[in-house]
């Protein structure tokens, strides 16, 4: 298997190495070569003790269960007024905008 690993020099003598998308695996070195091998040995180690699992996911979402905004999301799609409604909505918001500010 292959990973991707972010290396970022922290001074001249010290390296830091983590594996992308393992947040809890990153290690350091005195040189990027040590902190590359380091990081290697960590993730080796990590995935002896454990496994890569799949699983799936129900994706049916109750909207109204999570977000009640959500039965209201897209009703004025087809509305020709919503344009012009909006646009008179933007004028009255300036309006209240600029007797606010004076």
């Amino acid at each position: 298997m292959q990973y991707q690993v972010f290396v970022q020099s922290q001074s001249q003598q010290n390296f830091v190495a983590s594996v992308v998308g393992m947040p809890n695996l990153t290690v350091e070195g005195r040189t990027e070569e040590e902190a590359i091998l380091n990081v290697k040995s960590a993730l080796e180690t990590q995935l002896a003790r454990g496994k890569f699992v799949t699983i799936e996911v129900n994706l049916e979402i109750q909207p109204n269960a999570t977000t009640p905004q959500m039965r209201y999301a897209g009703i004025f799609a087809n509305d020709p007024t919503f344009d012009d409604f909006m646009e008179k909505l933007a004028v009255i918001r300036k309006e209240s905008n600029a007797a606010t500010d004076e």
